[in-house]
């Protein structure tokens, strides 16, 4: 009997790398994508886990990438039964200092390219009224986060669509949970240009990407709607920031994502 069949894209490092991983120790078979040069990597380590691991290059914030992702899937004759929609970037600093095509990207592989590969799954597994979707947004989608403007904003919209999205979907045999991890001890702040900040250098350490990812896939397979994933920390400022006044949250995370030096 063929094992069930998960996609997951990201996933050459950090959450989605551990999303993987979590995947495969519970007997699925992968799809894994991510544009970055470690995916090959990643797919051997995967393989010694004992599963299949289909592993596609492609860049995820143009439409193309993810033609090229849905089409080699599609062709694989596999059928998804869990999609992990992970893929994202982040730009720190000021945004009246911060490179426009760099936010420009992260709008469009955050977004759009979210937006486009849901798309595509959604179709599929309405039309066969059985799947799993995992969106990876992220506490910063509630928080008011000078520093990191654009960023939270994209992850506010992913939020926002897998609410609406499961709503859409309740009466039907699909699942839609959103992961709302904080920071997470990954590579990203260092992509993000954040290392000389509090939150690169000392926040991401309070969570770890394994457990990250571990409470996030027994959130999606448990059908809930929504996880804050890791430390008690993250869990009790996520529960109480829709009540924390904006000004407060807004001083909170300049704090965090302040260079920790004047001269940087």
């Amino acid at each position: 009997m063929a094992k069930p069949f998960a996609l997951v894209t990201g996933a050459s490092s950090g959450i989605g790398r551990s999303l993987a991983a979590e995947l495969a120790r519970r007997g699925y078979d992968l799809a894994i994508c991510s544009a970055g040069e470690r995916l090959e990597e990643a797919a051997d380590d995967l393989r010694q886990l004992g599963v299949e691991v289909l592993e596609i290059k492609a860049d995820l914030a143009t439409q193309e990438g993810v033609n090229d992702l849905w089409q080699q899937i599609s062709q694989s004759g596999r059928k998804v039964d869990i999609a992990c929609i992970n893929a994202g970037i982040g730009v720190g600093g000021l945004f009246a200092e911060t490179d426009l095509e760099s936010e420009l990207k992260m709008i469009n592989l955050n977004c759009t390219g979210t937006v486009q590969l849901a798309k595509y799954v959604v179709r599929d597994m309405t039309m066969r009224d059985t799947g799993r979707i995992l969106f990876t947004s992220s506490i910063a989608g509630e928080m008011v986060a000078p520093r990191e403007a654009v960023y939270a904003a994209t992850k506010a919209f992913v939020l926002s669509f897998a609410h609406s999205l499961r709503y859409e979907l309740r009466d039907s045999g699909v699942t839609v949970t959103a992961l709302r991890p904080g920071p997470t001890d990954t590579d990203f702040f260092h992509r993000a240009g954040m290392d000389n900040t509090e939150v690169g250098s000392k926040g991401k350490s309070e969570s770890d990407p394994e457990d990250v990812a571990r409470q996030g896939i027994e959130a999606l397979l448990a059908g809930e709607d929504h996880v804050y994933s890791a430390s008690m920390k993250i869990k009790l400022e996520g529960s109480l920031a829709n009540v924390t006044p904006g000004a407060v949250k807004g001083a909170m995370h300049e704090k965090m994502a302040k260079p920790l030096d004047k001269t940087a």
